[in-house]
C-alpha cells in the first residue's frame, strides 16, 4: 500500500513540474509572439 503511495506522490510531483516548465515558458514575450503567429497562420 505504501508503494502505490509513492507512485501517486510521484506522479502529481511530475505534473506539477511538467506545469511549472511550461508556466515558466510563459515569461518569454518572444515565445508567445510565436506561438500567436504560428497558430494564426494556420488559419
Amino acid at each position: 500500500m505504501l508503494e502505490r503511495r509513492h507512485r501517486i506522490a510521484l506522479g502529481y510531483l511530475a505534473a506539477a513540474v511538467a506545469l511549472a516548465l511550461v508556466f515558466s515558458l510563459y515569461f518569454s514575450p518572444d515565445l508567445i509572439v510565436d506561438l500567436a503567429g504560428r497558430i494564426w497562420s494556420c488559419f
